[in-house]
This record gives structure tokens, sequence and C-alpha cells, in this order.
């Protein structure tokens, strides 16, 4: 499966901005990691299938909104109320089965190319 992601940028805290994301096959899931300057990679958002089912990383909940539009495989990000700690390059991921980050590390097998987004103060 190839992802193919777009739509970062800067943007000012107070504004908003969505990522999308398009793959070229079927995947159960799909989802948003990050990776600030100096800092690990990490969890953001993922997205079921027929976008009934989301999950979070607690830095982003009630901010971040992750949508699915299933007939185009395509997933959203949308970055409601961002904060300068949010800049970082976003990986759009996909892949059958999803890891509870609360129980586990989740490891997607697919990766799409990173999509750089500042936000400024």
């Amino acid at each position: 499966v190839q992802l193919q992601a777009s739509g970062g940028g800067l943007v000012q805290t107070g504004d908003s901005l969505e990522l999308s994301c398009t793959a070229s096959g079927r995947t159960n899931y799909m989802g948003w990691f990050r990776q600030a300057p100096g800092r690990e990679r990490e969890f953001v958002a993922t997205v079921s299938w027929d976008g009934g089912s989301t999950f979070y990383t607690r830095a982003v909940r009630g901010r971040f909104a992750i949508s699915k539009d299933s007939a185009k495989n395509t997933v959203f990000l949308r970055m409601n109320i961002p904060k300068p700690e949010d800049t970082a390059v976003y990986f759009c991921v996909a892949d059958d089965v999803f890891t509870v980050p609360t129980i586990g590390v989740p490891s997607p097998r697919f990766w799409g190319q990173g999509t750089q987004v500042t936000v400024s103060s």
C-alpha cells in the first residue's frame, strides 16, 4: 500500500489546518504519526475503515479530528486550535491492525512521506 499525504504548511495558533492522505489500497486502519525536531516519532490518531472507531493521543484529543472517506481511501486530520508544540513532520500510516497505545506500541506497516506542519504563535 502506498500513501500520499498533502496539506501541510504554516499555520498560526487559532487557525486550522487539514491534512489528507490517500492510500493505493484498502486497510482496516489509517492514521497519523508525527515527529518534532529532536523528538521521537509519536502516534497522533487513527480511524477504522468505516470511520466508526477513532483513537487520539491525549495531547491532541479535543483539538484534532480524524475522519475517513472510505470510497476514496482517504483519511483526513483536521487540526483545530493548533499549538506551537504541534509543529512536526506528520506521517500518514496504514495497517490492518491497530495497537491501542495504552496497551502497546502502534507499529503500522505502511508509511507515507512526511508533510511539514509549522504552527506559529
